[in-house]
């Protein structure tokens, strides 16, 4: 069983093309920068889908070394782009139980060059240097992660499902048709995951291709749906509860799957203004 945190493209997979739908990783017009309002009113938002920089337990992993010189020295330049946004608050994967935990290993950052962060990854790599060149105090986890398994694999175990062929093909053609970004560089993989034909697809593939696994009388398919739509309003909600004004600036890092629902929901609130993310990842 796949649990909710082992999607297929969460966070760190680039899909070249599918048998419906293709990326196109070059188009830049593709991307968020098609949702931005520029609303004086409302509180500008840059959410930036990454890959998951050091362990995880996702199904599929991209390499990378975040200890390797080359890596540090992309990540940091990566974090001087988006700290030219000036963000004054910070957002990033993990639940709101560990934000003291992660904000005094970052004033341990901070305040000590030698400090190793013990939130490695993406985390320690970009948000805390983020943090730092822009002067940002406080960094908030906006994560929820649900206690029940999230059954992804659903799909391929459901015994007499009344349609056992379409969410099996499409996964299946995705998945032989993946780019070998590998050969790409953090930025390149960053740009790669943040066009709107990857949110497309990684919505997809996490949620609404579960819709054709059922039984003649249940919905199982859809309810694990449902489960990962769950946990990323929730995500949404936890941003929600941050106090913040019409002067503050949000960067969000997370999971680029996590990003594409936070886009979604970006782009229809009263609240936010997305920014686009290619106006900084350049």
């Amino acid at each position: 069983m796949i649990r909710n945190s082992i999607l297929i493209i969460t966070t760190f997979i680039f899909f070249s093309c599918t048998k419906d739908k293709k990326v196109n990783t070059n188009t830049q017009k593709q991307s968020v920068e098609e949702n931005v309002t520029n609303d004086s009113s409302k509180i500008k938002v840059l959410n930036v889908g990454t890959f998951h920089m050091a362990g995880t337990s996702d199904a599929h992993k991209l390499e990378f070394d975040p200890e390797n010189k080359k890596s540090i020295s992309e990540t940091y330049q990566i974090a001087q782009m988006i700290a030219a946004f000036n963000p004054t608050v910070i957002c990033v994967e993990r639940v709101p139980s560990e934000n003291n935990n992660i904000n005094i290993d970052y004033r341990n950052f901070l305040d000590n060059k030698e400090h190793k962060p013990n939130y490695p990854g993406e985390i320690g790599l970009i948000a805390y240097n983020v943090g730092k060149i822009a002067g940002v105090k406080t960094i908030y986890c906006i994560d929820e992660q649900e206690t029940a398994p999230y059954n992804y694999a659903i799909y391929n175990e459901l015994k007499n499902s009344t349609d056992s062929i379409t969410a099996k093909e499409y996964i299946d053609s995705v998945i032989q048709n993946l780019s070998n970004i590998e050969k790409g560089s953090t930025l390149e993989r960053l740009k790669a995951l943040n066009t709107n034909d990857f949110y497309d697809i990684a919505i997809n593939l996490n949620a609404e291709i579960l819709t054709h696994t059922s039984s003649q009388s249940g919905f199982e398919g859809a309810d694990e749906a449902a489960k990962f739509y769950r946990r990323n309003l929730r995500i949404y909600s936890n941003l929600n509860k941050i106090p913040l004004t019409k002067d503050d600036r949000v960067f969000i890092l997370m999971g680029a799957t996590h990003s594409a629902f936070l886009n979604e929901f970006l782009t229809r609130s009263p609240k936010y203004e997305s920014v686009s993310v290619f106006d900084y990842l350049k």
